[in-house]
């Protein structure tokens, strides 16, 4: 018999300290004086539609992404439109830089992807956005 099929994809947005050493590590003295804070809530949701927006809300108008990394504690490393994750022909995911300041790395290649250029996820990729963001993506 045929495997069931796969449930809906989810996303855990966390604070990661590996991901933020190694961030540093990398920053030169820009990064001098940065600290990560402590015991920011893990955020989960349910990847649904055609596309969720990663980013910083803007105070000015209130534009507000899917995943908002302007909540306490915010990390400044993020663009108001830092990524995009996109629904793709097959039923999974991409991940899609927006041009950010700071770039998109995955599962802690030091090279951040190319902007606009899709890159496909797989079940339990890291997507590292910031200082010290990572998304879990999962398959349901």
């Amino acid at each position: 018999p045929a495997p069931p099929p796969a449930g809906p994809w989810q996303i855990t947005v966390w604070q990661d300290r590996e991901y933020f050493a190694a961030m540093m590590e990398r920053s030169g003295p820009e990064g001098a004086g940065l600290r990560m804070p402590e015991g920011a809530p893990e955020q989960h949701l349910q990847l649904t539609g055609q596309q969720i927006t990663i980013g910083r809300r803007r105070q000015s108008t209130g534009e507000a992404p899917d995943v908002d990394l302007s909540r306490p504690p915010e990390d400044p490393g993020v663009s108001h439109q830092h990524a995009m994750l996109v629904l793709q022909p097959d039923g999974g995911w991409a991940v899609v830089d927006q041009d950010s300041t700071n770039g998109t790395t995955i599962n802690g290649a030091e090279d951040p992807i190319q902007p606009f250029v899709p890159v496909p996820l797989r079940d339990g990729d890291r997507v590292h956005v910031g200082a010290w963001t990572t998304i879990t993506v999962r398959r349901g």
